[in-house]
């Protein structure tokens, strides 16, 4: 195939030549890291409501396959399985994020990669590289898109997830150079979902993960059946930049999926916090001050642009949040739960889901929330780019001030959660599903597993 397109090549050329022997350690250790992180996430988050109903409906219409569902061990093809298995991983808000591309790839490369490597009899090896060659192609494409696609109110997880899966299912059926382009092309087709249910609601934003998650692995099998797409579907005059973005990207940013550039999964970032990556950088200072809560009379945060779309004034919910999606998005409401030591984790949320948390006007939180000032500061935004950082700055009732700047919330590579805790995480949301002894059956074969070993041994240890 004769191409002068030379972002679209490169891209494509990333996920083809990539080999697992080439891989430095730091790469594999953030591939497992992630698939720790998310396999316990989806095992902690299949009961919730949406997700049974995911699982419900797919298993009326679900396509035969070789590929299980988590917990139920329903066998369905990879892309039906890898729906609901990414549906179960973005559950909850408490699935891995990617800071610079304000986005959430775990569970659609895990989830591809898990089900398509049980299809194909593929081992652990093919497994990790997949993972890998889909979280790049999903990162380094959303890293370009940034911050414009979500400040357009684009959801960047249901837009990048359609091309990381079919990152995954390129490299792990071995497509060649053109098959692969063809598979990114068709993948952009698939590409939607705004950020309104920050908003007004809607259970649907759980599912982007799956739909995008299987329109990818769809638009592979498309270029493997033969079906074509355009080859400027990154940087033409139509393509997913100019569409997306509303901005041209130049011919050197070919260099950002240089296989020499930094691997962006060496930077996962795992979430200590059940809500948005926005609200973590205030969530970590307003700990800092919870012991001090009777004196404080106001808090100032300052947010940047693209955060503030999200969690912030642009969020008509944001002071009264009305459902589940509106408490995970409100930056008042976090900065007050953890202001006052009610916790930003599984458990609270899950309450305020089952309706044991009482988050209605004039109550505490919510008397403290409506002290909390918003105010966004564009010059955040140049200055920390590819970060979500936050700016705080409480006035007490004597009248003095203390202002307190986060730049790397805890869970980010700059400030990472330790493996205890990573472990510790696995644990909660895993022991209580599946018991201990599967449990630790289930951890040991994901960190210190053979990497030679099929990938149903691990898959059959995610059935109860």
């Amino acid at each position: 195939m004769q191409t002068t397109l030379p972002v679209e090549a490169a891209a494509a050329r990333l996920v083809a030549e990539l080999d697992h022997d080439s891989l430095p350690p730091e790469v594999v250790r953030g591939a497992r890291r992630l698939l720790q992180d998310q396999l316990a996430v989806q095992i902690g988050c299949a009961d919730l409501p949406w997700s049974r109903a995911v699982l419900d409906l797919t298993r009326s219409r679900h396509v035969p396959g070789g590929s299980r569902v988590v917990l139920t061990g329903d066998m369905m093809s990879a892309a039906d399985a890898a729906f609901v298995n990414a549906t179960f991983g973005h559950g909850f808000e408490y699935d891995d994020a990617h800071r610079a591309s304000s986005s959430h790839p775990g569970s659609c490369v895990v989830s591809t990669a898990l089900a398509v490597g049980e299809e194909l009899g593929a081992t652990m090896r093919d497994v990790l590289l997949g993972i890998v060659a889909g979280y790049e192609i999903y990162t380094r494409i959303g890293v370009l898109a940034a911050p414009e696609l979500l400040e357009r109110g684009f959801h960047p997880h249901a837009v990048l997830s359609n091309l990381g899966a079919a990152a995954v299912v390129a490299k792990m059926r071995g497509f060649d150079l053109e098959r692969t382009i063809h598979a990114l092309a068709i993948a952009t087709s698939h590409c939607s979902g705004t950020t309104e249910y920050t908003s007004s609601g809607g259970s649907v934003k759980r599912v982007h993960a799956g739909i995008g998650t299987r329109n990818g692995i769809r638009a592979a099998e498309m270029a493997e059946a033969g079906i074509t797409g355009p080859l400027a579907f990154l940087t033409g005059s139509k393509g997913f930049y100019r569409t997306f973005v509303g901005r041209e990207v130049a011919a050197d940013a070919a260099d950002a999926f240089s296989p020499d550039a930094p691997f962006e999964i060496e930077r996962v970032w795992i979430k200590p916090y059940c809500c948005c990556g926005i609200n973590h950088a205030y969530i970590d200072g307003a700990r800092r001050f919870s012991d001090r809560v009777e004196l404080i009379e106001s808090v100032e945060l300052d947010i940047q642009t693209g955060g503030n779309v999200i969690v912030g004034t642009r969020n008509v919910n944001a002071y009264a949040p009305q459902s589940i999606e509106n408490l995970q998005y409100s930056l008042p409401f976090q900065f007050a739960l953890s202001l006052l030591g009610r916790g930003n984790g599984y458990l609270t949320h899950r309450a305020y889901l089952d309706g044991e948390l009482d988050l209605s006007s004039g109550g505490e939180v919510a008397e403290l929330a409506h002290r909390i000032h918003i105010t966004p500061k564009p010059e955040l935004d140049a200055r920390y780019a590819g970060k979500w950082v936050g700016n705080i700055t409480v006035t007490y009732r004597d009248g003095s001030t203390e202002s307190l700047f986060v730049e790397s919330p805890l869970g980010t590579a700059e400030n990472p959660m330790p493996q205890a805790d990573l472990d510790a995480k696995f644990r909660d949301l895993t022991v209580t599903v599946m018991g201990a002894e599967q449990s630790e059956e289930l951890l040991r074969t994901i960190t210190e597993g053979d990497n030679d070993v099929p990938a149903a041994t691990l898959t059959k240890l995610l059935v109860v």
